[in-house]
């Protein structure tokens, strides 16, 4: 390669490569498995933008149109492809526009590396042209940040970056590069890092724990499970199904726990939390024991904390010793990686059945049938519904396409219909609930795993804030399919001000372009649909077609999204409408 220029020092016996920081950071990349980075140029990044146009054979830069794009497309990518996602800016506005996601991936442990140009190091605060302190704003929202101002330190700190991102409890990193740094040269050599020192990412499992908790399983009479992302993360679905099985133990899951256990399977009772299903949430308050994995007890799931499951023993499995005890207290708490973990405890759990108990369940669920479902999935009334729309896409994609979600109103829908068989099949927001999610995320998603179908399930709200980033699925043909819900309202925010303010709606009310006709000037195929004879049909052409889609639905404007608790009540109070 003509860039590099081998050198031996006499004092070692090892090769090294005198190279530009700039140039050092590629092969950094190249190093960690890195084949993708979403991005945007600028002055303070240039040198490594250089050198990145030297790569091009072994690097994909895809230049998203704003760098919270980058983030997002980043985030989807590492939440399909279980690899690390990196994002690269300039300083200034281009490493602040990165602040989003960076949030975004910390409260939802998606594994990230951003990469950011910092003006040169004697310029340092000056107030110099696009100079602002990055590695202070971002502090509170990544896992680890560090500012690098000598050449000298980059591969150590870029290999500790990724060790970092991905370890443990995954999160987002973020390394500021000074300019001099990436002009200056280094004598080059890389090393993955292995361990940092203080930094023990993965608790060892307390075996006494673990008979403990299986103690309390094969004595419980009304053993309930709940389980989180954790689950994915830890890469233990096959060991969750396997207790679920052995022990007959109802199983409800949070939404970014959604697609780690099939959504058919007979013990799967559907979702806990604020527009979850009725069953899992009022028997929060019924089961006898508790068992927690993989998730964090969000006030979302719990409701008033008050009332929450009082009268039951609470199991939590979990990676991150800051998450015990954090919310709701556990009688036992079980560290480690859920996949080590679980594996330990199932040959300590008897074999068992609660067919009463399930059957709890199931009763509440033909009520929440009959007074919910059915009519968000088979409507009689006139306008379409977001449900049918949801359904519509499980019948042709065959449960197996990836739904990537933006948040609001068709958010809850999707999460509560979508049907899965395979994990890592759900991508949204989840801890932070960022508008302008989905686009870029389902574009990385469908990068992560070019060989499954991607749809974007988006409302008329959210799909504004990204809107732009069309432009990438158009310059590089990126086969994704995109719904946009569109009921000509913030949806999420008018249900609330029509159930808790009187139906004041201030500032709810969208007066929206036409949808179809700026996807087409992306040269996207589009079609409208605003009448149910022509949806099946419709959502059958999208996923059929073999490149971008673009399918706005006009639905309801006034549908609300039930069963709800209300905010601050208890997972007893659900309302069913």
């Amino acid at each position: 390669m003509e860039t590099l220029r081998a050198q031996k020092k006499d004092s070692e016996k090892d090769t090294t490569m005198r190279i530009s920081g700039a140039e050092a950071i590629i092969h950094c990349l190249l190093a960690e498995g890195v084949d993708l980075i979403y991005g945007y140029p600028g002055g303070a990044i240039m040198p490594v933008y250089d050198e990145l146009y030297k790569f091009q054979d072994k690097l994909t830069h895809i230049l998203t149109r704003h760098e919270q794009g980058a983030t997002h497309a980043a985030q989807g990518y590492a939440r399909v492809s279980g690899k690390v996602g990196v994002a690269m800016a300039t300083s200034g506005p281009g490493a602040t526009n990165l602040v989003t996601g960076l949030a975004d991936a910390q409260i939802d442990s998606t594994p990230m590396v951003c990469i950011t140009g910092q003006v040169p190091r004697h310029l340092l605060g000056s107030d110099a042209f696009q100079e602002t302190d990055i590695v202070g704003i971002s502090t509170p929202v990544t896992k680890w940040n560090y500012q690098v101002t000598k050449a000298a330190e980059i591969p150590e700190i870029i290999a500790k970056a990724f060790y970092i991102a991905k370890s443990g409890r995954p999160g987002p990193v973020l390394i500021d590069i000074t300019k001099n740094a990436q002009f200056d040269e280094l004598d080059f050599t890389y090393e993955k890092c292995k361990g940092v020192r203080s930094y023990k990412p993965v608790p060892e499992p307390d075996i006494k724990a673990i008979e403990t908790a299986a103690e309390l399983i094969n004595k419980a009479k009304k053993p309930y499970i709940v389980f989180g992302q954790g689950v994915i993360l830890g890469e233990a679905e096959n060991e969750l199904k396997a207790l679920v099985e052995k022990a007959g133990i109802p199983a409800a899951w949070t939404i970014l726990g959604l697609s780690a256990m099939d959504t058919d399977h007979p013990l799967n009772v559907g979702m806990v939390g604020m527009h979850g299903n009725y069953g899992p949430n009022v028997l929060t308050n019924e089961c006898d024991l508790l068992i927690a994995i993989g998730m964090r007890f969000d006030d979302r799931v719990t409701g008033s904390l008050d009332t929450y499951a009082k009268q039951a023993k609470v199991i939590h499995f979990e990676i991150d010793p800051a998450e015990i005890n954090k919310n709701v207290k556990a009688d036992v708490a079980v560290l480690g990686n859920a996949k080590q973990t679980l594996d330990l405890l199932l040959p300590l759990v008897n074999k068992n059945e609660h067919k009463e108990w399930k059957a709890a369940f199931d009763k509440k669920y033909q009520t929440e049938y009959e007074t919910v479902i059915k009519k968000d999935i088979t409507p009689t009334k006139e306008g379409l519904t977001m449900g049918e729309v949801v359904e519509q896409i499980n019948i042709s994609s065959e449960h197996k396409a990836v739904i990537v979600t933006d948040v609001g109103q068709h958010q809850m829908i999707a999460c509560r219909y979508a049907k899965f068989k395979q994990s890592k099949s759900n991508i949204t927001s989840g801890g932070l609930g960022t508008m302008g999610f989905a686009l870029p995320a389902a574009i990385g998603a469908k990068m992560g795993a070019m060989e499954r179908e991607v749809v974007a399930i988006i409302g008329d709200g959210g799909y504004q804030m990204t809107i732009q980033e069309l432009g990438v699925i158009f310059q590089h043909n990126v086969p994704v399919k995109i719904v946009v819900l569109n009921n000509d309202h913030l949806g999420m925010v008018r249900q609330w001000q029509e159930l808790f303010f009187e139906s004041r709606y201030a500032s709810t009310v969208m007066v929206n372009p036409d949808f179809v006709k700026i996807a087409e000037g992306y040269h996207i195929k589009s079609r409208r649909v605003s009448e149910r004879s022509e949806l099946k049909e419709a959502v059958a052409e999208m996923i059929a077609s073999k490149g971008p889609y673009f399918l706005e639905v006009k639905v309801e404007k006034e549908d609300n999204v039930f069963p709800m608790i209300p905010s601050g009540a208890s997972v007893s109070d659900i309302r069913l409408k």
